[in-house]
């Protein structure tokens, strides 16, 4: 009989929940018994987390959330703390969710707890200073694209390029597939928006997309708009801060799907994060948009080293998607720079072939890789 593999695991966020989901899936056909434990959402639930407490509570995004969340954040990871220490796991495996996770993993790892940690931070881009505190908190980093490897590498941390398991996931994905699936006509002009997927993005984007909706209404009736939630509990918020009244006919809400929504649609409009990645890796041409408070987007920018913001255009040889962040993320803004592309079949074909070119670089079998590096590590002495 197989050796119980015992896997403490924390996905705070949506998108970590899905990445923590298809490796366990992975883990589990090469690892039967399995014993899972520590924090995740509905995707780990399913295959038998009991979650330490809802990651909506500690999904916090910029400083009006830090301070509102901190104190529970605080007193759940001091829990785990003491949970692991006292009946260590194999393996700890912290999913993203840095500014939470990277703590918990250096005290764990003191402890004598292997941990590996899967998605780099964005250190390349600001808060370089954290990668003296990822040497202290890992003993392997996973990253999820290519120039990531070399640059921990270079500064003493071992990494593992492992690919983007999305890559995979979506790479049999058509327009005129998701169309189908989704029940849209073929001939329809089709704009997916996606606000995001946390709680502080939803408040500072959802006007400002549903404002964005009705005049692109106006210019061009014909319009229809696909707007896919991550959760209820995020749709709900969303349909709690706007009104979508003469709108019924345009828009149709859906749960779940973002994926087939940005393959089925001919633009999308989105929240700088996953949703990006997305787009591009089934092609959709995109126009960003990100908004924080004041005192948040003065603190990343002092502490940024690019301009740059969203994941295709750190991957493609040139930036091509439009970036609107702060007080440029405007309805006056954000209108014409979807309406562009829509009209510029040129400048759409451009766009389409870039971002199928990531989608070529990232499709490797990255829950396979991942699997693999887990469990040579818990098979050492």
């Amino acid at each position: 009989m197989a050796p119980r593999l015992r896997l403490a695991v924390v996905a705070a966020e949506p998108s970590g929940d899905r990445l923590g989901s298809g490796l366990v899936s992975a883990l589990l056909r090469r690892a039967p018994s399995l014993e899972l434990r520590g924090i995740g959402g509905p995707e780990l639930s399913r295959l038998g987390l009991q979650s330490a407490c809802d990651i909506h509570d500690l999904s916090i995004m910029g400083l009006e959330d830090l301070w509102r969340k901190l104190p529970n954040a605080l007193k759940i990871r001091n829990r785990l703390i003491s949970d692991f220490r006292r009946d260590p796991p194999d393996l700890f495996l912290g999913i993203d969710s840095p500014d939470f996770n990277l703590n918990l993993e250096r005290r764990l790892r003191k402890s004598g707890i292997p941990v590996m940690h899967l998605v780099s931070p964005t250190v390349w881009a600001w808060r370089s200073y954290r990668v003296r505190k990822i040497r202290k908190a890992v003993d392997r980093i996973l990253v999820l694209f290519p120039f990531e490897k070399s640059f921990y590498e270079k500064r003493g941390v071992p990494a593992t390029f492992v690919g983007h398991p999305a890559a995979r996931e979506t790479a049999k994905l058509s327009k005129e597939g998701s169309r189908k699936l989704l029940g849209l006509p073929q001939d329809q002009k089709i704009v997916s928006i996606l606000p995001g997927s946390r709680e502080s993005e939803i408040r500072h984007l959802s006007s400002t997309f549903v404002g964005s909706i009705r005049r692109l209404t106006e210019a061009d009736p014909a319009l229809s708009f696909l707007i896919p939630f991550a959760s209820d509990r995020i749709k709900q918020q969303f349909l709690s801060l706007v009104s979508l009244e003469g709108l019924a006919r345009q828009i149709r809400l859906v749960d779940g799907q973002a994926r087939e929504c940005l393959s089925a649609s001919d633009v999308a409009l989105l929240a700088s994060g996953t949703a990006a990645l997305e787009a591009a890796l089934v092609g959709c041409p995109m126009v960003v948009a990100y908004r924080v408070s004041g005192l948040s987007y003065r603190f990343a920018r002092a502490l940024a080293s690019t301009h740059i913001v969203s994941m295709p255009n750190h991957l493609m040889p040139e930036p091509l998607v439009p970036e609107f962040l702060q007080k440029e993320a405007t309805e006056e803004n954000l209108v014409p720079a979807v309406l562009q592309l829509l009209a510029d079949t040129g400048a759409t074909d451009r766009m389409r072939h870039a971002l199928l070119g990531i989608q070529e670089v990232l499709n490797l079998d990255t829950n396979e890789r991942i699997v693999d590096t887990i469990l040579d590590r818990v098979k050492r002495p």
